[in-house]
């Protein structure tokens, strides 16, 4: 790795690391979302350097689809308990068991909307005035009209229209009662970035970012895994490929990439090479050109 990518990864740390102290200084009862993917990883190990030799000043919030890959929670737990942070999970089962969720049907099916639901619910019962994310501007067009301190109102909505300058790296966390501000300390990495700093600090990463053999249904395009949350359509089949993700979430819309990359230089090669952007594999953001910002407008992530 040359310098110029050690002094550009530094300036990415440090940039990060100084937003999680403002939030920790600015807010009272702030939460870390996590999910086991690389964003939030690389946050909370970002997170446990912000504030060494001391632990993690905010528990990490899991909203847990109940369509989760096993590798995935097996990890999550790993991982909490190594870095000594406090885990809190919420389950969007108990916001459909409640009735204030309802079940899509059908075989495209997701639940990942009915986050949304489950997650505004867990801010107000945890009474949290900021939620950190992982969040990035190369992610998706509607993720790229993100501040660093991002203003949610009393409804959890985002308004992109309305959002509060950040010059000098100055961030505005005021807010009225209810309201409450969702934030990016990783908004200006790239994938690339993420991979280089994780092989840098030799952070162990989830088996599924790794190529493996898996049992797949091409569905449009979109390699979805095989398991009892994805109904086949007729004219569907099981086939097995030598596949690996490149973001990890729900089972039901979370596509796999053909890829024989097994280490994190190899996967470092692939993504200099690629030309589509990590979410151009989930389904839940093909529904419509402006499926993600519509989302994070009713208080997605």
């Amino acid at each position: 790795m040359n310098s110029y990518r050690l002094t550009h990864l530094k300036e990415l740390e440090s940039e990060s690391i100084f937003v999680l102290r403002e939030v920790a200084a600015q807010f009272e009862r702030p939460v870390l979302l996590f999910s086991g993917g690389k964003d939030s990883i690389i946050l909370s190990h970002l997170a446990r350097k912000a504030f060494w030799p001391a632990k993690i000043p905010f528990p990490l919030l899991h909203i847990d689809t109940g369509h989760n890959f096993p590798e995935t929670l097996a990890y999550r737990d790993r991982w909490v308990e190594r870095i000594e942070a406090k885990l809190l999970v919420r389950y969007v089962q108990d916001s459909i068991d409640a009735g204030h969720a309802v079940e899509e049907r059908g075989p495209n099916a997701s639940r990942n909307v009915l986050q949304t639901v489950t997650l505004l619910a867990a801010l107000e019962e945890l009474k949290a005035d900021a939620a950190i994310g992982g969040g990035r501007r190369d992610e998706e067009k509607a993720r790229a009209k993100e501040r660093f301190f991002s203003h949610r109102d009393e409804f959890g909505q985002w308004d992109p229209k309305n959002q509060r300058p950040e010059l000098w790296n100055l961030f505005n966390g005021k807010k009225h009662i209810g309201e409450h501000f969702r934030i990016f300390p990783i908004s200006n990495w790239t994938e690339m970035d993420v991979w280089q700093y994780l092989y840098r600090e030799q952070v162990e990463m989830p088996s599924l970012y790794f190529t493996h053999q898996r049992d797949c249904i091409d569905r449009d395009g979109v390699l979805l895994a095989k398991s009892e949350f994805v109904a086949l359509k007729p004219g569907e089949a099981v086939r097995s490929y030598q596949v690996r993700f490149r973001t990890i979430g729900d089972m039901t819309n979370t596509g796999a990439i053909l890829s024989p990359a097994s280490t994190m230089e190899e996967i470092i090669q692939e993504v200099a090479a690629v030309r589509t952007t990590e979410r151009g594999n989930r389904a839940d953001d093909k529904r419509s050109e402006a499926a993600m910002e519509d989302r994070k407008k009713e208080g997605y992530f």
